[in-house]
């Protein structure tokens, strides 16, 4: 799991980048992101045959994901090949991962040296976590953004709505921010044993935004916008793709 872990750090460290409002920082998201991958795995000692050409080649599907995932909620279509090529990526490098060489290096003699209070761990059991927290911040809300673009519940930014109508995600906002939050909260709870806490968790943002699916509902000037049905449908399918985001990457860290 330690090819995954590295390149799934690569892609949240791109997509991290991409969310940046500036137009230089996003053109160098990919580079910086293809750095990481193969600066990390030099970092771990991944430095056999097998690891390098792994490791290089993952770049490229680095790159794809970034390109398509773009176009797509710019311009609409395309999602699914973004998604697949997310996943069958990762899947790739995890049928594959009993090639990698055994994680050490610098990040080995850094983690004898630091004496982490979470006692002895394990280079790829932190490069895994760290992978998966880092995925789940900005790499999380893309993949939800796809997932709502393409089944209508959002729409691609150049289809820009006119002066009296809005996205659904301007009557619940704070979702590209609470999201990452939240899964990184579930995912936490759920790598310290806490599931039902995560559970929790899950149930309190249905009791926080029902206001303001109520407040959709009893808007009068809905109907040049989105009603309490588009609102909802946004609220939902989001949700229900950021929850299995975070117990999908739990599920694999253990």
């Amino acid at each position: 799991m330690t090819w995954l872990a590295i390149w799934l750090l690569g892609v949240g460290v791109t997509d991290l980048l991409r969310a940046v409002d500036d137009s230089r920082v996003r053109r160098a998201a990919v580079p910086v992101g293809a750095v990481v991958v193969v600066g990390v795995g030099l970092l771990a000692g991944l430095t056999g045959t097998a690891d390098l050409v792994t490791l290089i080649a993952s770049t490229v599907p680095l790159a794809a994901w970034a390109a398509l995932s773009e176009r797509s909620l710019v311009r609409g279509g395309g999602h699914v090949e973004a998604l697949l090529t997310l996943g069958v990526t990762a899947v790739v490098l995890v049928a594959a991962s009993g090639l990698a060489s055994p994680p050490g290096g610098v990040l080995a003699d850094w983690l004898a040296w630091a004496d982490l209070p979470f006692g002895e761990v394990s280079v790829d059991r932190v490069l895994l976590v760290v992978g998966f927290v880092v995925a789940n911040l900005a790499t999380g809300n893309v993949i939800v953004r796809l997932v709502l673009v393409s089944v209508g519940a959002l729409r691609p930014s150049s289809r820009a709505p006119r002066a009296l109508e809005t996205q659904p995600s301007d009557k619940l906002r704070g979702g590209r921010l609470l999201g990452p939050m939240e899964r990184i909260f579930i995912l936490g709870l759920g790598l310290a044993g806490q599931i039902t806490a995560a559970s929790i968790v899950i149930a309190a943002k249905g009791l926080i935004r029902f206001p303001e699916l109520q407040s959709a509902r009893d808007d009068d000037t809905s109907i040049k916008g989105d009603g309490i049905d588009e609102v909802t449908e946004y609220f939902l399918v989001g949700s229900f793709v950021s929850w299995l985001v975070a117990l999908g990457s739990l599920a694999l860290t253990h």
